[in-house]
């Protein structure tokens, strides 16, 4: 695992199977599966900060909605 401060409050994490987990503040918000090559963002709202967040980490790269639960359970 490997984290990666990007800005305050804004952090990434690498995992050892090649996701990505984007979290703000606390909370992971978006990710990068390896497995299918895609990003997604969490379907959940949290705050204007968090979609700002949200926003620039996935730039203008294609990405799926999925649940907040997936977002949670890969964390774990």
């Amino acid at each position: 695992m490997k984290l990666n401060s990007i800005a305050a409050n804004q952090t990434e994490v690498t995992l050892s199977n090649g996701d990505q987990v984007f979290f703000s503040y606390r909370t992971p918000v978006a990710c990068y599966i390896a497995k299918k090559g895609r990003y997604a963002r969490t379907d959940a709202w949290y705050s204007s900060t968090t979609t700002r967040h949200i926003n620039k980490w996935l730039g203008n790269l294609e990405y799926d909605i999925i649940p907040q639960s997936y977002l949670d359970q890969i964390t774990l």
